[in-house]
């Protein structure tokens, strides 16, 4: 059959199904059109006149139970993304014109084409790659030794210069077609150098007309810091990675023992003042390269906040930790696990907090005149709007101290104020409420303390506005 003859017969379908009847076929002289609606779509099976019907609608509904498996949402956009799955998919269920005795559950087991061979290989592969970091790790190790020992530096060559950040990164999407929203204080929340004010990250607003708000974090940072470079502003370098990174950008740790103090927010504020829900849970994550360096102590310290409660994990000497607020393990013989996945060993909760010790806060005003809803957000900042979602995302490359608040003014068709909320807000920071960290970590064994680094974020597990 010919390309143009399947166009053709394609073609033709939408006019043959009418609107008032309820069939699931419909014959011309020489198909017949099996169909069956999916929501705004038809799953059509083009077959001849002299095909069994009874089969035709079973591989019918075979084909119906095949398509959620595979396609995220059930119209064009999903189906189209799942073009090439639901293909081998139906390749597997039908061949050669004929319908093949199988149920969903072989066809996905099919598709998945799951090879113990390859990931037997994979494993071999894997177990490589980690032997070969091991033994790079211990010629490092074996070089810093040669380098002590000698008690001289290389010549001709420059250490690696760690600097301080003189900013936090936060990342703020936010807001609806409603009116000011104001940027909270957020001097609690950066760093600050010497003789200079914190500068703070990029942020961006989404609005959502009228389904509410959306907000996520800008992705021109890098892009704007070099622009200050090439303008002769001095920017300290970070040692540690940004907050407002992805996941995906996680940078391997460099040195053996690595603190990551994490801290999520979950505040619900109500759109005329007060707050409904204001959660803080934190959690202190520890990740040691060799196993000989598991034999730790970690020495924390943190601020006296209302309604701070710790939990250890139950490996970890609680008596040890509430006496001298020492991280150790009840075994002094057993070591802290090693490899590249990190250990939670504290967890805490913040609960009674109010509304003044909101990071951010955002107001909404929907104004509505005759047939049109006026909104004001001034500001000047990068706008993209999207029609498919109906959402209206406000980029803002930088908030400081001199633009806490701004506005963008835009005006929507009249709707019901109620229609722009809840707004949800999403930001970052690399301080964190209880402002916890590792001071100081005490080998158990003999030798010099190892090297560590530490990490803090403050990330939005949910912060709405409603």
């Amino acid at each position: 059959m010919s390309r143009i003859r399947i166009e053709g017969l394609l073609a033709a379908f939408p006019k043959l199904v009418g609107s008032g009847k309820q069939h699931t076929y419909v014959e011309t002289e020489n198909v017949r059109y099996v169909y069956q609606p999916i929501e705004a779509l038809y799953l059509l099976l083009i077959t001849n006149k002299q095909s069994n019907i009874l089969e035709d609608l079973d591989t019918l509904r075979l084909l119906s139970k095949l398509i959620p498996e595979y396609a995220p949402s059930l119209d064009e956009e999903g189906v189209c993304k799942a073009a090439f799955k639901l293909l081998f998919a139906f390749i597997e269920a039908i061949s050669l014109g004929n319908k093949e005795n199988v149920t969903v559950a072989q066809v996905k087991q099919y598709c998945e084409m799951e090879s113990h061979e390859e990931k037997l290989h994979k494993l071999v592969m894997q177990s490589k790659i980690n032997e070969t970091k091991d033994v790079m790790r211990r010629k490092v190790t074996e070089i810093e030794k040669s380098k002590t020992d000698r008690g001289k530096p290389d010549k001709g060559g420059f250490g690696s210069l760690r600097t301080p950040n003189s900013f936090s990164d936060m990342g703020i999407r936010g807001g609806g077609p409603g009116g000011d929203p104001i940027f909270g204080d957020m001097d609690s929340f950066t760093h600050k150098a010497k003789g200079r004010p914190s500068a703070p990250a990029p942020a961006s607003a989404s609005t959502k007309v009228p389904g509410g708000m959306k907000l996520s974090k800008a992705q021109k940072t890098n892009q704007f810091l070099e622009s200050l470079k090439a303008e002769g502003e001095v920017i300290l370098e970070d040692t540690q990675p940004s907050a407002t990174q992805s996941r995906s950008s996680y940078i391997p740790p460099s040195d053996p023992i690595t603190v990551t103090i994490e801290e999520k927010l979950n505040v619900t504020v109500k759109r005329d003042g007060g707050v409904s829900n204001f959660d803080i849970q934190g959690t202190l994550a520890l990740q040691i390269l060799n196993d000989t360096d598991g034999f730790i102590q970690l020495q924390i310290e943190n601020q006296d906040v209302p309604g701070l409660n710790f939990k250890t994990h139950p490996n970890i000497n609680k008596e040890l930790f509430n006496s001298q607020q020492i991280v150790g393990a009840k075994d002094p013989n057993r070591p802290f696990p090693s490899g590249q996945n990190e250990t939670p060993l504290v967890k805490w909760r913040i609960q009674e907090l109010n509304e003044s010790s909101l990071p951010l806060a955002v107001n909404c005003w929907p104004s509505v005149s005759g047939n049109e809803t006026y909104v004001n957000i001034e500001y000047e900042a990068s706008e993209m709007y999207d029609s498919r979602n109906s959402v209206l995302e406000w980029s803002i490359i930088l908030v400081d101290q001199s633009n806490r608040s701004g506005s963008l003014e835009f005006t929507v068709p009249a709707a019901d104020p109620s229609t722009f909320f809840p707004i949800s807000v999403g930001f970052s920071a690399s301080n964190t409420f209880s402002d916890l960290k590792v001071t100081a970590i005490r080998p158990l064994r003999e030798g010099s303390p190892p090297k560590f680094s530490q990490r803090n974020r403050l990330v939005t597990y949910n912060y709405q506005v409603v």
